[in-house]
């Protein structure tokens, strides 16, 4: 049972709208009686459903994808979702999909699961609880925290996506491009850094709410003990604590003895130099949430605490709490666990307790003098109690102090009651407040505060900037880059991803084939970025999945024969259902080919989802497509071309928006597969809400040369000789390239042509026997092999061009690209056109013509410059 491939898929993918684990198994045919009954004894928690299959299995690949799943449920990152697949053509594969919460604690769980699937097919000792207790240790180590998930889960409630920007600390980006803000536990991108210097330091934060009329108590700071006896005996009963720590630590309460005030005042110290001695104000511990100039909530804070029954000790009655589920370590649960340490010990001497001592039945007992949540505490809801002028008090607090998020802690008698009439005050404000003792009170109202905090971020604002999605098999990069020259030329700042780069506001900030995940991703979390193009490929899709939860426009121009035997897919068919995974995604509208039987067969697919209605834009370049036709009559919109026009159309208009011959992406005309792309690029612009004089001024001035849309149909005049690049690599866009050349010459046509190696034999024949039929004279050569033996590919390539009966004297091979196209321009004369087809760069063309024609060879790198 060897794993022989292992992905996490991030984003929407071809499995599940949610993050997935892909593995591909060794499924040997070995069968293990009663293996599955004898992991469920291991796992007797299994759930029903997944019990039950695992009740009758043999197979230990079979077994993996259940025993995973159990155990990040164990482990606390339960997923929701899995499946197990036979990989197409390969019966001794099998592909297991788990989804996951935590990408780190997946991984360890499929290892884990195939460590425990082995030892019990070989009747061998397994130590679960060991290994269990390593998965909750990463799932806690990378797992959100409380108060950040609370923050999060109420943005994706509001529609409003997120991206985690860190593994282990809980930095978030919610919104996409312009409209993203930052969020790292309750501190915000808009969280001013000077109010977080102000509020911890706690004697600072006491003068700013005093000059600002608001109750705060006496006292002042010290560094010796010889100073806070001196303040002690001046004020009475005191609280100590130290100048800038937090989440209560090193605090002291209700101080009234020299002993106690130096005791305090040395616990104090063990957390800072400088020490706080102030006036203990009696009464409740209350903590107040301020978002923006809100109150968002407010909770009564409780020590940590047990009820005695008359029977056991404190000790008992602590552990037995602590084995509450809702308790853990830390920030990670709703509450977190009492601690039994020197300060529990010393509160309850006060009261005249130890660890051991049984307290009646129905006392309460503290086991702290502070009521902060990370040190055991309770809360309840008290938001609906609070006065006006509380309220009005707190917020003004916050203001002072700078801050947008805010925890206001007041300790006073009644928290119904004005402040000031009962001697009430405010004894910190707290950035970054933990809020989930709002969120998950223990008695009262839970609070939204999460969605508090997003509100004073966004107001009514979803964060998301407009995102396309393109995807197809040919014209993706074009498409993309029109689009995005016509958001531009609005005014916008686009950000677009391509096979040959990320681009920020026309500025290129990375080269390379970025069509996948990463790049999207370097997209949307730029803050110069208005307006998303994203070229999404199929490799992308299937390695990651994609970027982002959802678009706005989708666009599927075509799906035709390409990588296919690669990444598990080896069919058209197969092939359409990882670009629908794009049209999917779509929120607002999908743009597809009426031309194209798989787009057409998305459409239907989209119709049938109940859940997710969106609308379906088709064009075509027959202005009499049924298809289209038919959709225009049930009142769709739609884009076409007739009389060398763009049409934009509904039921009731049609409007010519542009001549496609003054458009210089189409060549004057002659490349229909241009002006196809041009037809989706004004169809999702259409369902953007560009109007249809921003849609015109777009694609009349679109260029598409080498410096602006390399490796797409890039003119160059070498001595009279037309030469096209082009990144042609399969048989559609070969095709198409020809069926444009034939357009732009009455002269010969010649095709100095190859193929990427990892192409199937039949693939790379269909190359052939396609550019057979398309010129009149070839020379095939090697460009990316790919780990097929030199000559290989072009003997393929070959092989498809006999087949088409093409004469032996119109056909050469030189498997040196620059030999080849020194051999291609040898065969033409002025007026013809050559077509150098899979080129990777234009330096290719350059080195092949330099020795011969130098002069021509500095022309044109000065124009592709």
């Amino acid at each position: 049972m060897r794993i022989t491939e292992q992905r996490f898929l991030r984003g929407p993918n071809l499995y599940a709208a949610t993050p997935c684990l892909t593995a591909v198994i060794d499924n040997e045919e070995i069968s293990v009686a009663g293996l599955g009954a004898r992991l469920l004894e291991k796992l007797p928690g299994m759930p029903p459903e997944a019990s039950a299959r695992l009740s009758d299995c043999s197979s230990p690949a079979e077994a993996l994808e259940p025993v995973t799943m159990e155990l990040q449920r164990l482990a606390g990152a339960a997923g929701s979702f899995s499946q197990s697949l036979a990989v197409s053509g390969n019966p001794a594969l099998l592909r297991v999909v788990c989804g996951y919460a935590i990408e780190q604690a997946a991984g360890a769980a499929l290892r884990t699961a195939q460590d425990l699937v082995r030892a019990i097919a070989a009747h061998e000792d397994f130590d679960l609880d060991t290994a269990l207790a390593e998965l909750k240790e990463i799932a806690q180590d990378y797992a959100i925290g409380t108060s950040t998930g609370a923050v999060v889960n109420a943005a994706h409630k509001r529609g409003i996506p997120s991206l985690r920007l860190t593994d282990h600390a809980n930095l978030f980006q919610l919104g996409w491009g312009s409209k993203q803000k930052r969020l790292q536990a309750t501190i915000t991108g808009a969280t001013n850094n000077i109010a977080v210097g102000i509020a911890s330091d706690k004697q600072l934060t006491k003068t700013l709410l005093d000059q600002a009329g608001c109750p705060v108590p006496a006292g002042e700071t010290v560094t010796t003990l010889a100073a806070a006896q001196r303040i002690a005996r001046r004020i009475g009963t005191v609280t100590i604590k130290p100048l800038d720590a937090n989440q209560g630590k090193g605090v002291t309460t209700a101080c009234s003895t020299p002993d106690e005030v130096e005791r305090a005042f040395e616990f104090a110290r063990k957390y800072g130099r400088h020490v706080i001695v102030e006036e203990f104000l009696r009464g409740r511990d209350y903590r107040v949430l301020v978002t923006g100039r809100k109150i968002a909530a407010a909770s009564w804070r409780r020590p940590p605490h047990v009820t005695g029954d008359g029977i056991h000790t404190i000790r008992e009655l602590v552990e037995t709490e602590n084995r509450n589920p809702a308790r853990g370590d830390g920030h990670t649960n709703i509450l977190t666990k009492i601690p039994l340490d020197e300060i529990a010990a010393q509160v309850l001497a006060k009261a005249g307790y130890d660890f051991d001592s049984v307290p009646p039945e129905g006392e309460s007992v503290d086991l702290r003098g502070n009521a902060n949540l990370s040190t055991g505490g309770t809360a309840e809801d008290v938001t609906d109690l609070l006065p006006e002028e509380t309220r009005e008090i707190c917020i003004r607090a916050a203001r002072t102090i700078g801050l947008d998020v805010a925890g206001i802690d007041i300790v006073c008698q009644d928290i119904s009651q004005p402040l000031r009439e009962q001697r009430g005050g405010i004894i910190e404000v707290n950035a970054a407040p933990g809020i989930r003792m709002h969120q998950y009170p223990s008695r009262g109202t839970p609070r939204d505060a999460g969605g508090a905090i997003v509100d004073a971020l966004f107001g009514e604002d979803n964060g998301r900037i407009p995102v396309i999605g393109v995807t197809g098999t040919n014209g993706k990069t074009t498409t993309t880059l029109l689009i995005a020259h016509a958001a531009r030329m609005t005014g916008m700042r686009t950000g677009v991803t391509t096979t040959e780069g990320v681009f920020i506001d026309g500025q290129q900030i990375a080269k390379g084939d970025c069509t996948g995940y990463r790049s999207a991703r370097s997209v949307l979390t730029s803050p110069d970025v208005d307006f998303a193009v994203l070229e999404t490929a199929r490799g992308g899709i299937l390695k990651r999945g994609l970027a982002y939860d959802r678009c706005d426009v989708s666009v599927v121009l075509n799906v035709a024969g390409d990588h296919l035997g690669l990444d598990g897919v080896d069919t058209v068919e197969e092939l359409a259902k990882v670009k629908a995974v794009v049209a999917r995604r779509a929120s607002r509208a999908v743009v597809l080919n009426a031309e194209d039987d798989h787009c057409v067969a998305m459409a239907s697919e989209l119709a049938a989802d109940v859940e997710n209605k969106v609308e379906v834009l088709y064009f075509s370049l027959d202005a009499d497509n049924p298809v289209l036709l038919r959709h225009l009559e049930k009142g769709g919109r739609a884009v076409y071309f007739e009389d060398n026009a763009i049409v934009l159309a509904d039921s009731s208009c049609h409007e010519a928006i542009a001549d496609v011959r003054q458009m210089p992406v189409t060549l004057k005309g002659a490349a229909r597969y241009n002006i196809a792309n041009s037809l989706a690029a004004a169809a999702a612009l259409v369902a953007s809400g560009f109007s249809n004089a921003e849609i015109e001024d777009g694609l009349r001035s679109f260029v598409s040369d080498w410096k602006s849309n390399p490796l797409r149909t890039n003119l160059f005049d070498v001595d009279g000789v037309t030469v096209i690049v082009d990144y042609a690599h399969n048989s559609a866009a070969y095709a198409a390239l020809a069926e444009t050349a034939r357009a732009m010459t009455p002269g010969r046509l010649v095709g100095v042509v190859a193929a990427p190696g990892d192409r199937r034999d039949a693939d790379l024949v269909d190359i052939g026997a396609t550019c057979a039929s398309g010129f009149d004279e070839l020379v095939v050569y090697e460009t990316e092999n790919r780990g097929r033996a030199a000559g290989s590919v072009a003997a393929q390539l070959v092989e498809g061009i006999r087949l088409a009966k093409f004469e032996e004297d119109r056909l050469q091979v030189e498997l040196d690209v620059h030999k080849a196209i020194r051999a291609g321009l040898a065969r033409c004369v002025p007026g013809d056109l050559l077509v150098f087809g899979c080129g990777s760069d234009i330096s290719e063309l350059l080195e092949a013509i330099r020795p011969t024609s130098p002069d021509v060879a500095r022309r044109i790198e000065t124009e592709a410059a």
